[in-house]
Formats: structure tokens, C-alpha cells, sequence
């Protein structure tokens, strides 16, 4: 099925904001595109009419068998063209995302195949985010966010879920990347911060809100 670049850009969306039993509000919808409510109800209609969306006005949505299908083709080609970018070109993995939503739309399957086979079948992103393999598959791991990981614990990194540039520039700045060995401390219950040790480095103390952008495994 043949879908405008915008249609695919709502059902990511509607993917990601899914909460199982739930559904879509149109209204958490309209907040995520930013975008009149009038504009959104159209689009529903028409995804609605395609099979893709299970559509009811005035109540919450859902994918369907197929609208979830698309959701995961699109998800898996942004992430391959995300580690593509950063592996292969060097780019930091805080400039790939808006490259990557542009990658995303390309039709070919093929040329997805052959990426996905160039680049070794990666499991994850850079920023850690599984990548749906060519059956919507993903590969699951228990993380434990950086500020609830109990003291004298060995852990590492494997995402990171704010991938603003100023957020890369802390880690950057403390040597903080996925694969990252972290032993956690001390935590300080005044503020939540927490007290660190990469390798022989020096003890580095982070604030709650950077420790709890930072999943790790233990």
C-alpha cells in the first residue's frame, strides 16, 4: 500500500503513543503533530478508510493488524538509517534523528534489506531503541533507570531517551555513551542526584533529571 509521507508520519505517532487498553485520544494526537484538531479528524477518516486505523469519532483509536505492520516498517527504517548515520558517516547521535525522519519515507524494501544486511543486522540504535527486524520483531531487555539502580551496583548503559544536543553534550562531556560501564555510588535523597564511577575517572555526581534520561542493565 501506497501511503503519502504524512500518513506514515500519523501512524508512527499513533504507535508510540499507544498505551495498551487505552487507545488514542484525537486530542494527545493533535498535541504530538501540533496540529488543528479539524486537521487530525481528517486524517483519521482517511487512515480509517484505509484499513489502518480502527476509528470511531469521538472516541480513542487503535492501529490495526496492518496499520501496525506500516507503523514497525517505518520505525525500522528510521533506526537502521540512525545507526547508518552515526556508524558509517560519524555523525553524533544527537544530529540523526531529523535526517533519519526523511530516510524513513523511502519506499524500496530492497535497498532496506541490503542496509540492514551492510550494516550487520544491529539490534539496537544508537540511542539504544530496538530496531523491528523484517517481521516487526524486536528484541526486548530489562533496563532499570540510572537513578533507581541501588548503590555498589555495576551496570551499562544501553539507552539513552532524551537525544536533545544539549543532553549529548553533558555525556559527551563525562565520557557517557551506550556500552558504558557505570558503578553507581552513592544517590543523595536532598535532590535525587547521583554519585557515580566510570572506570579511573574521577566520581561524577549527576542530577535526577539527567540520571533518570539514562537506562541501563545490570
Amino acid at each position: 500500500m501506497k501511503l503519502s509521507e504524512s500518513e506514515e508520519n500519523y501512524i508512527k505517532c499513533i504507535y508510540h503513543l499507544h498505551v495498551p487498553g487505552q487507545g488514542v485520544s484525537a486530542t494527545l494526537l493533535a498535541a504530538s503533530v501540533q496540529t488543528k484538531a479539524a486537521s487530525v479528524t481528517e486524517m483519521l477518516k482517511r487512515l480509517s478508510r484505509k484499513k489502518l486505523i480502527n476509528y470511531k469519532p469521538y472516541h480513542n483509536f487503535t492501529l490495526t493488524e496492518l496499520g501496525n505492520k506500516i507503523a514497525l516498517e517505518v520505525i525500522r527504517k528510521h533506526r537502521l538509517w540512525e545507526y547508518f548515520l552515526v556508524e558509517k558517516l560519524g555523525f553524533d547521535w544527537h544530529e540523526v534523528h531529523t535526517i533519519a525522519e526523511e530516510l524513513e519515507h523511502i519506499s524500496s524494501k530492497e535497498l532496506i534489506h541490503r542496509l540492514e544486511a551492510f550494516l550487520g543486522s544491529p539490534s539496537f540504535d544508537p540511542h539504544g531503541d530496538p530496531i523491528p527486524d523484517r517481521f516487526g520483531k524486536m528484541k526486548t531487555v530489562r533496563q532499570t533507570c540510572l537513578s533507581e539502580i541501588p548503590e555498589k551496583k555495576l551496570v551499562t548503559v544501553n539507552a539513552i531517551t532524551d537525544q536533545s544536543a544539549t543532553m549529548h553534550e553533558l555525556l559527551k562531556h563525562y565520557g557517557i555513551h551506550i556500552g558504558t560501564k557505570i558503578k553507581v555510588n552513592r544517590h543523595f535523597s536532598f535532590d535525587g542526584s547521583v554519585e557515580i564511577k566510570i572506570n579511573k575517572q574521577p566520581l561524577i555526581t549527576l542530577s535526577r533529571k539527567a540520571a533518570q534520561y539514562i537506562f541501563c542493565t545490570i
